[in-house]
């Protein structure tokens, strides 16, 4: 399933953090009236009318300026402009077409992207006279809104998401097994892929962002087609290394959505790090299964418990995610790289695991008698009945008197006590709560 992608451009103090807050629903992006504040991107999922896409909240787009602050800002939304499917551009009635907005459109008229250009600050019926100056920009219609009093916001986003298709779930589509190689750059992705391949395709070096494009690969393994999705670097060459992360972090987000499993490459020689733990959480928060490969195993000095103890180091960093299988290679040396296959088609097959409804109460219901849910309100809590109502990620309902005082914690003891019997190795699962 391929998630939209859509950014939100346009000059500093136009309201575009006000917008991407508007249209979340509620407050992420820092909101003041000094230009320049938003300078760290922001991502999240949105959802409208059944039609689910990605975010992205760039900085104020100032297209000639010499300052290293807006010329940081300025490589970040040209990145989101070209990896967009949808491009917001927004506009300030208030001011009226600038010369920097009229850069803008020039850019994005070029960049021949689906381009929706938002008069913001229309804050009724009387100001949309302002509206129609707009239309210079050569952009088409102009669509008033107040991203500040949410007016007109559903029309927008009716715009917005004309033409996307709903959201379908990942486990349904059709065609060979889709494998993401992900992870931090110089973690040695392209060099994993060119070993199963056997054939150098993708360029390696030992410089970080390497890899220009994304590479579809297809492997032939044991009769079976998968897909191999190597994730790019940068497409074109950036001076501001902060554009190399945001640009890294997008083309994570849209490999990750594509896929239908992730194999998370991690460096032996430096662990587990807090960008590793960020790509993890955006893997598992979209509810794709996942195998960590810790790569460069044969620069690790070792003994017969050497493996051992590195797997209960990284079981530990990894808490709520000891679940995931952990696989030992080398793309150098191609040792155990296959067993990467292998564990990823495993757990694909494990996301669609179906447990019959009968076998479920037998296994858990006892486990919740022994220890029921505490109430908050004094009202005995009691949950009746279980069964699994989605595969590929599997969802389990829970039916219960007070679905709404299942405290977290007691989420947490019931997922537990399900791994226990049905262990779901590499899977993400999702517990939700029912009225009886």
């Amino acid at each position: 399933m391929h998630r939209t992608l859509v950014a939100i451009v346009g000059r500093p103090n136009v309201g575009k953090s006000t917008l991407f807050n508007r249209i979340l629903g509620h407050r992420n992006a820092i909101v003041h009236d000094v230009p320049g504040v938003t300078r760290d991107r922001h991502y999240a999922d949105a959802d409208w009318a059944g039609r689910s896409f990605t975010l992205v909240d760039t900085g104020g787009f100032v297209p000639t300026s010499d300052d290293i602050i807006e010329a940081a800002i300025r490589e970040q939304a040209q990145v989101a402009i070209e990896e967009a499917d949808v491009v917001l551009f927004v506009v300030d009635a208030s001011t009226g077409p600038l010369p920097t907005d009229h850069e803008i459109a020039r850019i994005l008229r070029k960049a021949e992207k689906k381009v929706v250009l938002i008069v913001n600050k229309v804050d009724s019926d009387v100001r949309e006279y302002a509206v129609g100056e707009f239309f210079a920009l050569g952009l088409g219609t102009p669509v008033p809104a107040s991203a500040l009093l949410g007016r007109k916001i559903g029309d927008m986003l009716d715009e917005v998401t004309a033409g996307m298709q709903e959201q379908a779930d990942s486990g349904d589509a059709a065609g060979p097994l889709r494998l993401a190689i992900i992870g931090r750059p110089n973690v040695g992705k392209s060099s994993f892929v060119n070993s199963l391949i056997q054939e150098d395709r993708h360029i390696v070096t030992d410089i970080p962002g390497t890899t220009r494009d994304p590479i579809d690969t297809m492997l032939a393994y044991h009769g079976e087609q998968i897909l191999l999705v190597d994730t790019a670097g940068l497409r074109r060459k950036s001076k501001i290394k902060e554009s190399v992360e945001f640009f890294s972090a997008l083309r994570t987000l849209k490999s990750i959505d594509r896929c239908d499993v992730a194999i998370i490459l991690l460096d032996a020689t430096l662990g587990l790090e807090h960008q590793d733990l960020d790509v993890l959480d955006e893997a598992v928060g979209r509810k794709r299964p996942v195998v960590i490969a810790v790569n460069k195993w044969d620069l690790v000095e070792k003994d017969h418990r050497t493996a051992d103890a590195y797997t209960k180091a990284l079981r530990e960093r990894l808490r709520a995610h000891d679940y995931l299988p952990i696989v030992f290679i080398s793309a150098m040396t191609r040792q155990r790289i296959y067993k990467v296959i292998d564990t990823a088609r495993a757990v694909h097959a494990e996301a669609q695991r179906r447990i019959q409804t009968s076998e479920l109460n037998d296994a858990l219901l006892p486990e919740i008698e022994r220890f029921p849910p505490r109430s908050r309100s004094g009202k005995e809590l009691k949950i009746k009945f279980i069964t699994q109502v989605r595969t590929g990620p599997p969802i389990f309902a829970f039916f219960c008197n007070l679905p709404e005082q299942i405290e977290e914690n007691y989420r947490r003891f019931l997922e537990n006590r399900l791994r226990e019997h049905y262990p779901f190795t590499g899977v993400p699962v999702s517990l939700v709560f029912k009225k009886k």
